[in-house]
């Protein structure tokens, strides 16, 4: 090659440089970008993935979105926020396009699946419907979701609908609502902890060495039991134990402390 024709090709790929640094990517230009990552001459790893070994990923972005959340909160600055949400957009990309690939539906589809629901659980808004509350946007919500459900053949009951890939705590105060729901009126409060307190004392009278089955099913009665009053309370234990944690590390993490290591 050339001395001017090397000069030619480097000045065209800074200007291309350059062009990708500045330009404004649009919704389309992502789902362009993830079917080339996905096609023939793309990426080995985006090649290989799918619904099963994105799972840890989407897991993971959902995180990562909460905490940035969490920093807005702290710090006025939305960018991290901006670029979690990216990442959790993403991975519904990639899952779409996994699904075309395999025949099963397209981006397009998510939109219109989502969009419809939007409108259909919204009636106070698109259509004759009434509602002047939140209070009765969220009992209507859930009534229609109900009627949505009849027909789904994978939703085998009222409790088996909750995902199980839902953190236990969190699983566990809305697998307990639903049975007051459902099927029987819930303990109450002074129940509650009077059985509390009854595991208590069973927690007591076990030893160290006897760890198995005994105490763990002690504790699994003591952590539904917490959860029944999150649920009465309708106080959320993933968040309060979070910020107990935080509370923790700034106990044992302080600056003084942290010098000492």
């Amino acid at each position: 090659m050339k001395p001017d024709q090397i000069k030619n090709r480097e000045y065209r790929m800074e200007q291309a440089q350059r062009n990708r640094m500045t330009k404004k990517y649009t919704y389309e230009d992502l789902l362009e970008i993830i079917r080339t990552l996905r096609g023939e001459n793309g990426c080995p790893w985006d090649k290989v993935q799918t619904h099963e070994s994105l799972k840890p990923c989407m897991m993971e972005e959902a995180a990562e979105l909460l905490a940035s959340i969490r920093i807005y909160d702290q710090t006025g600055n939305p960018e991290n926020m901006c670029e979690e949400l990216g990442d959790v957009l993403l991975q519904v990309v990639m899952h779409a396009q996994i699904a075309s690939e395999e025949g099963l539906f397209t981006m397009e589809d998510v939109i219109d699946t989502v969009s419809r629901k939007m409108v259909r659980r919204h009636p106070h808004v698109f259509g004759t419907g009434n509602a002047d509350t939140p209070e009765e946007v969220l009992t209507n919500w859930e009534e229609i979701k109900k009627e949505e459900k009849k027909d789904k053949s994978w939703i085998s009951s009222p409790l088996r609908e909750i995902p199980q890939e839902l953190p236990a705590l969190t699983r566990a105060a809305k697998v307990l609502k639903k049975i007051d729901k459902y099927y029987e009126s819930g303990n109450t409060y002074e129940q509650d902890v009077e059985a509390l307190k009854q595991s208590a004392e069973a927690l007591v009278a076990c030893r160290p060495e006897t760890y198995g089955k005994e105490l763990e099913q002690i504790m699994a009665d003591m952590l539904l039991r917490l959860s029944d009053i999150a649920r009465i309370t309708k106080i959320s234990q993933e968040q309060i134990l979070t910020d107990r944690i935080e509370d923790l590390i700034e106990q044992y993490e302080k600056p003084e402390l942290r010098n000492r290591m």
